[in-house]
């Protein structure tokens, strides 16, 4: 029998099995599986109320709480789509968003209520709810009620991410109801395979590396404890109250846990595996988290566009490490691929380069998991495919295991902090600001951060431009986090090629010359 393939089935699995069983904590606020799934139903039955309806966009601005928990069901129930926003952008960045995605309806947290005002006026066609002071009485008005799986499409499109490409123009990831659920199983079968577990979100569900994990920890019956907003001495608590087994973070979370001051006074003997991802991660970045939480730590590998997980650096039945280095080294590549995903690593003709870790190629990636478009994009969903294979952007080395370690950024995307940086938005939003004759962005290496951008500035003859003016300038139009944290200003034109194209080469080799991580341009 074919049963459309569904998260709903996810939640269903868990009120059935999992019923009594203490579900989500968040805050001083805990709720059984069953109390859960009624909350959800009732959501669902709500936005249905208001008219949400097939294919409507339902947009969340918030942090972790079990109220956006709650929309990744009650959204998809009502056969609306749950689009959860990034908190950390601008509000131009976000209004941009709302007039392509044009949701019906947005959720959001009461410090967010000054920006909601403004967002309206870019996308005055959405009703909203303020998840403090309506939501309660908006789900009581709600009805339980089990959705018939049989009456939905798997093909429809249940969730959309918005993330940021090479154009710096933010596009929308739409996953669809079956790559979802059959990306919940393939994690379930790589990571969770009992119910004993209790995970901590400790990465925003806005975020990909954070709304990868809600569908299998509720398939699967696992505690899932909700961190609001990260903060080392608040995940340690969790972690030792609620015997948190799992969490993932990104490199710079990671940071900050170890230096921590006063990490070695709490219990993490529950702690089993630590995920690292969203930014590379080093072999004593591996080794310092195993000796503080006495876990096994690896990282992982995904884009927003897989769902997101793809590989992970777990350990493999074949390898046989050779030193304690080669293991920790391992551990903190982007791994091997997980169950129903296909990965490898190509010229620009798809063929296949050496396994030998030193030949560099593009990886693709074939699966389940993959997206099924870019929101209301054809072309950019045709840039990025060959056949059912989708080119990440991400160039990379592997070996004979289908070990995959990256080495640069085919789009001079910069991750840092585990966030996407358009070099091309920011350097646009420098080459605005007055007196700027030309400008480029690059990574530069970062123990913290991983990377850092960095702006190489020309001025207009007779101009004299500073560091404080220019971010003045910038700070309304870019996000914090996309700010350049080094500005490098140059008397003679920019480094060009035969074209007329700036060489970024040179300029990120002023960094990076002599590191492990090399640009291939």
């Amino acid at each position: 029998m074919k049963i459309p393939l569904t998260p709903l089935r996810c939640m269903h699995r868990a009120v059935d099995l999992y019923g009594n069983k203490g579900g989500i904590i968040c805050g001083d606020r805990r709720f059984s599986y069953a109390e859960f799934g009624e909350r959800c139903e009732k959501l669902a039955s709500a936005l249905t109320a208001i008219g949400v309806g097939e294919g409507d966009r339902v947009s969340y601005l918030s942090f972790n709480t079990h109220k956006l928990l709650e929309g990744y069901y009650g959204a998809i129930q009502a056969r609306g789509i749950v689009m959860p926003l990034n908190v950390r952008l601008t509000t131009p960045e976000l209004s941009g968003i709302l007039q392509h995605a044009e949701p019906k309806v947005l959720l959001y947290e009461q410090e967010f209520g000054p920006l909601v005002k403004t967002l309206l006026e870019a996308w005055p066609g959405m009703q909203v709810i303020n998840l403090d002071t309506e939501y309660e009485m908006f789900i009581a008005s709600g009805k339980p009620g089990r959705a018939d799986v049989f009456t939905y499409s798997e093909d429809a499109i249940a969730e959309l991410f918005y993330t940021s490409g090479s154009t710096g123009t933010p596009k929308g990831v739409a996953l669809s109801h079956r790559t979802i659920y059959l990306h919940a199983m393939t994690v379930a079968a790589t990571v969770n395979r009992d119910d004993t577990g209790v995970e901590l979100h400790t990465i925003p569900l806005f975020h990909a590396n954070g709304w990868g994990r809600p569908q299998t920890a509720t398939m699967m019956g696992l505690k899932q404890v909700m961190v609001r907003r990260f903060d080392p001495a608040t995940v340690c608590r969790l972690i030792q109250n609620e015997g948190a087994t799992a969490m993932s973070l990104v490199p710079t979370m990671a940071h900050a846990m170890l230096n921590f001051p006063e990490l070695a006074a709490f219990d993490f003997s529950t702690l089993q595996t630590i995920m690292l991802g969203g930014a590379a991660a080093s072999p004593e970045l591996i080794q310092r988290m195993e000796t503080a939480f006495g876990c096994d730590v690896h990282a992982g590998y995904g884009l927003t566009e897989t769902s997101p997980v793809a590989t992970s650096a777990r350990k493999k039945g074949t390898i046989v490490y050779s030193s304690e280095h080669d293991r920790l080294k391992r551990q903190s590549m982007a791994g091997w691929p997980i169950p129903g995903v296909e990965v490898r690593v190509v010229d620009a003709n798809m063929t296949d380069v050496r396994r030998d870790m030193e030949a560099v190629g593009e990886i693709v990636i074939r699966g389940d998991n993959v997206m099924d478009c870019y929101y209301k994009d054809p072309e950019a969903t045709a840039a990025v495919m060959s056949g059912a294979w989708f080119h990440s952007g991400d160039m990379a080395v592997w070996d004979s295991d289908n070990y995959v370690h990256i080495v640069d950024r085919k789009k001079d995307i910069i991750i840092s902090g585990g966030e996407n940086i358009s070099s091309i938005e920011v350097e646009k939003a420098v080459g605005a600001c007055p007196g700027v004759l030309e400008a480029a962005v690059v990574g530069a290496p970062d123990d913290k951060w991983g990377e850092i951008p960095v702006a190489f500035v020309v001025a207009q003859p007779g101009v004299v431009l500073s560091e404080d003016a220019m971010q003045e300038f910038l700070l309304p139009r870019l996000a914090k986090f996309k700010l350049p944290r080094q500005y490098i200003f140059l008397t003679e034109p920019l480094p060009k090629g035969g074209t007329g194209k700036i060489l970024k080469r040179e300029l990120r080799e002023t960094f990076w010359a002599g590191k492990e991580k090399r640009v291939q341009g």
